[in-house]
């Protein structure tokens, strides 16, 4: 069974930069695409961005050239590294993948 434990959020100044871990269990990360999500308050859950099984990724035109998406196959760890965060990127982050599982997600707060 997938497990995802999302780690990394907090409290940072609008401008500030996190770094979020996604450590999975219970596949073999290599054969999966992943993904990182977002739900702000109040509003719908949306996609981040992907990184693909063969190391591409993708990402939602809000966070491009601001967030980068990362894998280590050999420690089972998806990383999101967030630079430049708006008040807009204050949600809670969750990594996963569609129809497999998520994680209980890790909080960002963006406030000056």
């Amino acid at each position: 069974q997938a497990q995802f434990m999302e780690s990394g959020g907090g409290l940072v100044q609008p401008g500030g930069s996190l770094r979020l871990t996604c450590v999975a269990s219970g596949i073999d990360l290599s054969s999966y695409n992943v993904a990182y999500h977002r739900q702000a308050p109040g509003k719908q859950r949306e996609l981040v961005a992907n990184v693909y099984k063969d190391g591409t990724t993708y990402y939602t035109e809000s966070v491009k050239g601001r967030f980068t998406i990362s894998r280590d196959n050999r420690k089972s760890a998806i990383y999101l590294e967030m630079n430049m965060l708006q008040l807009e990127d204050t949600a809670v982050y969750y990594c996963g993948i569609p129809g497999l599982g998520w994680g209980q997600g890790t909080q960002v707060n963006v406030s000056s």
